[in-house]
């Protein structure tokens, strides 16, 4: 039987989110209904309740979640009480890019049943095809990663989005080998996970960039090696002179910022590659020269979630979390109520915090 929840609904963009009570259908033949523990509030989710991305509302925002399995649709291999992170990426396993692990990009999923509803039977969409500020979800099952029962809920959704975002950038977009030089343009929660990356991938010297003072701190703390201002007047001399002499075999630009765009290009050595992880809002745009990557062979090119194979990749963070060798704990910096979520977000909007978390 459909069941009642507790959710934080978009009505308009830019405006507070409304407590409400809503409906949640069962789960149909391979969706799982998945009961929260806990969900991030990632940048992505304020960009689309900005109205920077468009999207139809009313609205249920929300898609780095942990929590317990309450229901499961036919065909799906899980059990009752399993837990599990929830993620925005529905692949449908049969498509080109699935068959060739690179589910991220899958092309073949279809359209779902609504899913929420108000009391009175009018839809609420299901954004990023989570919904997660709420309660429970319903998702597809290639959403979903078992995690285990040891790993805390409010650092297990972080792997959901922010974590494998940046770390899988390093190691599985980038394949940050041991000696590459790396500058990461942006320390906030995806930031410092691509340093993570960039560190347990072997790179000899990782420059985090950033505005802030606080945030070049947080940089050393999570494995950079150097740190340079991000308003650095002609920063590619600088870093240059870091690095002595040379430029960097890999740039990460981990905000939606097109400054940090228009920079990164300038910091590559002949042959680096600048890796577009942060995303900037519809319509922004910047120029560059196609002679220059034509005569020194440098790129760029896009990351997507990580490019994670969840059942893969996720198991291996666990793994490498419990053996301290990845910071989760240190990435929270506050946990709020579902009734705070404003607040939480206001929060995050300043930009000191590294992830707030929601916990039910």
């Amino acid at each position: 039987m459909p069941k009642t929840i507790r959710a934080a609904v978009c009505h308009n963009f830019g405006a507070d989110l409304s407590i409400e009570t809503i409906t949640l259908r069962d789960p149909g033949a391979g969706e799982v209904e998945v009961t929260l523990e806990a969900v991030a509030i990632c940048h992505s989710d304020i960009s689309f309740m900005e109205g920077a991305w468009g999207g139809a509302l009313p609205a249920v925002y929300g898609h780095e979640a942990v929590g317990n399995v309450t229901q499961v649709g036919a065909g799906v291999a899980l059990e009752l009480g399993d837990r599990v992170i929830v993620t925005l990426a529905k692949s449908c396993g049969q498509c080109p890019s699935c068959v060739s692990a690179q589910p991220m990009y899958c092309g073949g999923t279809t359209a779902e049943a609504p899913v929420l509803t108000t009391q009175d039977g009018a839809p609420i969409n299901k954004a990023m095809n989570c919904g997660a500020f709420a309660e429970a979800v319903v998702v597809d099952a290639s959403q979903i990663a078992p995690i285990g029962a040891d790993i805390p809920s409010e650092v297990a959704c972080l792997l959901a989005c922010g974590v494998p975002t940046g770390l899988g950038a390093a190691i599985n977009t980038a394949k940050v080998r041991p000696g590459d030089k790396v500058v990461v343009i942006g320390a906030g929660g995806v930031g410092l996970n691509a340093i993570q990356g960039a560190r347990i991938a072997g790179a000899a010297r990782i420059v985090a960039m950033d505005l802030e003072e606080k945030k070049l701190a947080d940089a050393l703390e999570f494995g950079a090696t150097d740190t340079l201002p991000a308003q650095t007047a002609k920063p590619w001399k600088a870093l240059s002179k870091l690095l002595g002499g040379t430029l960097a075999d890999h740039v990460f630009i981990c905000v939606g910022a097109i400054p940090a765009y228009e920079t990164a290009l300038r910091l590559l050595a002949p042959r680096g590659t600048a890796y577009a992880v942060g995303m900037p809002h519809n319509g922004e745009s910047t120029p560059y020269e196609p002679v220059i990557f034509a005569a020194t062979g440098q790129g760029i090119r896009g990351s997507f979630l990580g490019e994670i194979v969840l059942k893969r990749d996720i198991p291996w963070m666990v793994d490498l979390y419990s053996q301290g060798r990845l910071k989760l704990d240190e990435l929270v910096s506050a946990r709020w109520s579902l009734d705070q979520i404003n607040e939480a977000i206001a929060d995050t909007n300043t930009g000191q915090a590294r992830r707030n978390v929601i916990v039910f």
